[in-house]
């Protein structure tokens, strides 16, 4: 495991004290009262689901309260500095939401927490479904993949940055004070880009300590890659605490142009606290009766097993939830049997430091100077010469046995914009042997999450349209197999540097992005295709001394003379479309060049990172066309001849992966149904 034993033995120990310290304190973390204030039943029109039966749907408020001297909680940066109740514990509240059947004798025993994404419900592609974050009609409801199973499903409000509208789950959080009342202060920075051309004001994440100019700094620059320019102090003005606009008044943001406004802020809320919720949450739903004041769990003495789902950011904050030890409970207590994480990279959020952000999502034409990405990435314990650290994802839940099956599943975008090639390397690039509990996917060619083939947006191509949910759904199954049942899942899917299907990126000294050259992915030169290799750079940067206790001094860092980690992309065929990982049909039968990746059109930081966006580059259909265009891809007629042959070639693909355990049977017949009705060569 590339880590000497005694080094492990040591790490472990450490845990093991913790553990010990947390399963002696007197004093709970955990949901002291749970309030129901609507309940709909049944929901989505009365709508049944096979032998499950009707759902319904239970709204309302979970209060809890953390003992700021309990070691688990203790980690939480700022808690000792949060105001504290009679009983001298901290408190919070949050937004919670329930679907469950009536019955629940005729569910399956077990739940699904979503957790949820800056307040939203993303699950609806995942579970056959629609219907936003107040799902509620038999519309709504869908083909309703997890209720015709039998899932409870639930979601709690985390996130401090999460905006109170359109039903999002919020959570309120105590703001840290110095012992003697005054307000705490500290650096505060924003990345400012907007896509338009008017916008005039740009709202702080957190209020100025003063609102005295020449203790801030407002920079220009229209590319990533050129110097930032300073505004004059004439050129910007608060509006008010929370606020600042160019000047004169009314003057937008340039369109695209890249801002960063360094700052005295104040009053940073205790976020960390949000890791605690969830385990809190969830907790008390698979173990509790009641809460203090008698109101029953809604889910009593059902829950055997426990699952959680996430897209994106909160796949982020999962991978900083296992590795800050929040999957244990405070009786040390497993919270979560099975993690599938979709689009986390090999990232965490950002949500335990002072003047958290967590909102924020490093790409590669933004917000990289956020404490994101730092190590530990990989879930193995393993030594990092560059911080002079030992850790890993796994290192706590190994000491107190509460490790959950976990499925980190990525599209090509991840790869290329958020490092996530990390999660299953050392910090040299070099492959790591999964670890029992873990196993590792990537969606070839896949941007982040679907995209629409009939639009560029920003971008110069179109959009990329491979859709994962068929192969999500498929890989849950899987997740729970291997959770309830011990039936080994598929095996991970990703470039590596042993079978050859890796390709390094290069760093470019103080740059925030690199380049992977074009000879080595092996991209062919397409007709009307930019390639400019670029790439996201993970360095290891110095967010000051006290980074360790989540407090940022040096906010934001420079990248002078900071040392990068190693990071990787998968090999392309002669079509441009990824060979590793796992090849759904669009990229096993291709109609099309599919990229994770792709650059931003004139007027829009031209050449620049896309962001989430990846490329659909569609073949000439016949082969005069191809030699007309230059093109050197083969066009769908000297690939498949005839539309049938077309549907057969897919057909295999589809039942190759069913085999796999990586489509389910139902998926694989719209796949197949979608293929034949297509246009492809008829």
């Amino acid at each position: 495991m590339n880590r000497p034993t005694s080094v492990l033995r040591l790490y472990r120990s450490v845990c093991l004290l913790a553990i010990t310290l947390i399963s002696s304190s007197m004093a709970q973390a955990r949901i002291i009262r749970i309030e129901i204030t609507s309940r709909q039943s049944p929901t989505f029109e009365g709508n049944v689901f096979g032998k499950v039966g009707a759902y319904e749907k239970l709204r309302g408020k979970a209060y809890g309260e953390l003992d700021p001297t309990n070691p688990q909680n203790a980690l939480i940066t700022d808690i000792r500095l949060a105001p504290r109740n009679a009983k001298g514990m901290v408190e919070y509240a949050m937004d919670i939401y329930i679907l469950k059947p009536i019955n629940l004798s005729n569910g399956n025993h077990k739940l699904v927490l979503e957790v949820n994404n800056r307040g939203g419900k993303l699950f609806g592609g995942f579970n056959k479904s629609s219907g936003g974050n107040d799902p509620t009609t038999a519309a709504h409801a869908g083909d309703a993949f997890l209720m015709n199973l039998g899932y409870t499903i639930a979601w709690n409000g985390w996130d401090p940055s999460a905006a109170p509208t359109n039903n999002n789950l919020t959570i309120n959080l105590p703001i840290a004070k110095n012992a003697d009342g005054s307000p705490v202060t500290g650096p505060s920075y924003e990345y400012i880009v907007y896509d338009n051309a008017t916008s005039v004001n740009h709202s702080l994440a957190y209020p100025a300590a003063t609102l005295t100019k020449a203790q801030a700094t407002l920079t220009v620059r229209d590319h990533l890659q050129n110097s930032p320019t300073i505004i004059p102090a004439e050129g910007w003005e608060y509006v008010n605490e929370r606020t600042i606009r160019l000047l004169p008044a009314g003057t937008p943001f340039k369109q695209s142009a890249i801002y960063e406004f360094s700052y005295t802020a104040r009053d940073p809320m205790v976020a960390g606290i949000g890791l605690a919720a969830t385990r809190d949450f969830v907790s008390f739903l698979r173990y509790a009766n009641a809460d203090d004041f008698g109101n029953p769990n809604p889910l009593a003495n059902d829950i055997k097993y426990t699952f959680s789902f996430a897209v994106s950011q909160p796949a982020r904050y999962l991978n900083d939830f296992q590795t800050l030890g929040f999957n244990a409970d405070e009786k040390g207590r497993r919270v979560l049997d099975g993690i599938e994480n979709w689009l986390g990279g090999g990232s965490g959020i950002g949500l335990n430091v002072r003047f958290a952000q967590p909102s924020r999502t490093e790409r590669n034409r933004q917000n990289h100077l956020y404490p994101e990405s730092s190590f530990p990435f990989a879930y193995p314990v393993i030594s990092d010469p560059l911080t002079g650290k030992t850790a890993g994802r796994i290192a706590t839940c190994l000491a107190s046995n509460t490790c959950p099956k976990v499925f980190e599943v990525n599209s090509a975008n991840e790869y290329w914009v958020k490092a996530a090639s990390l999660l299953h390397t050392d910090t040299k690039g070099n492959d790591l042997p999964d670890p029992e509990n873990v196993r590792f996917f990537l969606v070839s060619g896949a941007q982040h999450g679907t995209g629409n083939a009939s639009s560029r947006g920003l971008c110069q191509q179109l959009q990329n349209p491979t859709n994962a949910d068929p192969l999500l759904r498929a890989l849950f199954i899987a997740l729970d197999d291997w959770v309830t049942k011990g039936i080994e899942p598929p095996q991970s899917a990703v470039p590596r540097k042993a079978n050859g299907t890796a390709v390094i990126a290069i760093p470019q000294p103080g740059s925030q992005t690199g380049i992977v050259p074009q000879a080595k992915l092996g991209w062919p030169t397409i007709p009307g295709v930019t390639y400019t290799g670029l790439i996201t750079t993970r360095y290891q940067l110095d967010f000051g001394p006290s980074y360790a206790q989540g407090i940022l001094t040096n906010y934001p860092p420079t990248l002078t003379n900071r040392p990068t980690y190693v990071s990787f992309v998968s090999r392309v065929d002669p079509d441009g479309n990824e060979v590793a990982g796992i090849r759904l049909p669009s990229v096993a039968v291709p109609t099309a060049t599919t990229t994770g990746w792709a650059l931003r059109s004139a007027g829009f930081g031209e050449n620049e990172g896309c962001e989430g966006a990846g490329q659909y580059i569609p073949f000439k259909a016949s082969k005069a066309e191809r030699i007309a265009a230059n093109d050197p891809r083969l066009s769908l007629e000297e690939r498949y001849h005839t539309h049938m042959s077309y549907v057969k070639a897919v057909t295999k693909s589809v039942n190759d992966l069913v085999k796999q355990r990586l489509l389910l049977p139902d998926d694989a017949q719209e796949i197949i149904k979608s293929a034949e009705a297509s246009m492809i060569l008829k």
